[in-house]
């Protein structure tokens, strides 16, 4: 059954939030309507979805539950009860009973089924998860990863610049007599290449070694990553509302810094 899910730029506005289900861990993005959702799961091997509306959910529920009668609405509200805590990343559960599991299928897609209890009566539901679209994958995951690194490049380019002029300074203070008053405060010069080296050396085999558990942003990359879809945002419905005013005016944004990634890596990043 096709159903739609959310709308685009409300998915995307949703963080991608660490969850683990059966042993498994995933990234997780959801978004639950008045009596629908859209969820994502991906493994950073594959990306699934599934999309739900009022009469897939009905139906499914009657299937899954024949011995409960109960509206759609009754339905998807103690879903959203017990399902949101379960895939928020928060590992706490508003139904204590509850249980969900995890199976990969061998045709590539996931079903996760979770067992509660309704009105007394033993609730069951099961997500049907299917790869998603190559498109749908980069919109909601490549492309704001590949801004956000490229917004970081720019950063460290920047705190380099700035270590370089601190050096300066701290070089004309002490031709000019100045000394520190703790000799444990001293520092040395900042030599971009040694440090660079030494940082790779140490940081490479810790980031690697331990892949499989770090799926997942800290509360700074969360806040990048909603600045850079927000801003995606903005841009798209500026852009779209100059199109609408004339079609013949294909100018971009005036001055606007264009944080679309690019399809280049930078060299420093291609060493990597």
């Amino acid at each position: 059954m096709e159903v739609s899910g959310a709308p685009a730029d409300i998915l995307l506005q949703r963080p991608w939030l660490p969850v683990s289900i059966s042993g498994c861990q995933f990234l997780a993005k959801i978004w639950f309507g008045d009596s629908a959702y859209h969820i994502l799961l991906t493994d950073m091997i594959c990306v699934w979805e599934e999309r739900m509306d009022s009469a897939a959910i009905q139906s499914r529920a009657q299937e899954l539950n024949r011995r409960l009668r109960a509206t759609v609405t009754a339905f998807f509200s103690h879903l959203c009860e017990v399902v949101q805590p379960c895939l928020s990343g928060s590992g706490e559960r508003a139904d204590s009973e509850a249980q969900i599991s995890l199976r990969r299928q061998e045709d590539g897609n996931i079903s996760m089924r979770l067992k509660s209890e309704l009105a007394g009566l033993p609730f069951y539901w099961e997500f049907h998860c299917t790869p998603a679209p190559v498109t749908l994958a980069c919109v909601q995951l490549v492309r704001p990863l590949l801004a956000m690194s490229r917004l970081l490049q720019w950063q460290a380019e920047q705190l380099r610049g700035l270590l370089v002029r601190k050096d300066a300074e701290i070089q004309d203070y002490r031709e000019n007599g100045a000394t520190l008053s703790r000799e444990r405060l001293q520092t040395d010069v900042f030599e971009e290449q040694t440090y660079r080296e030494h940082f790779m050396a140490k940081a490479l085999p810790l980031a690697c070694s331990e892949q499989e558990d770090t799926l997942g942003f800290d509360d700074g990359l969360q806040h990048l990553y909603a600045s850079v879809v927000a801003h995606g945002n903005a841009r798209t419905r500026k852009r779209k509302a100059s199109e609408e005013r004339s079609v013949e005016e294909d100018r971009p944004a005036a001055e606007e810094p264009d944080l679309t990634p690019s399809l280049e890596f930078d060299p420093e990043f291609q060493t990597l």
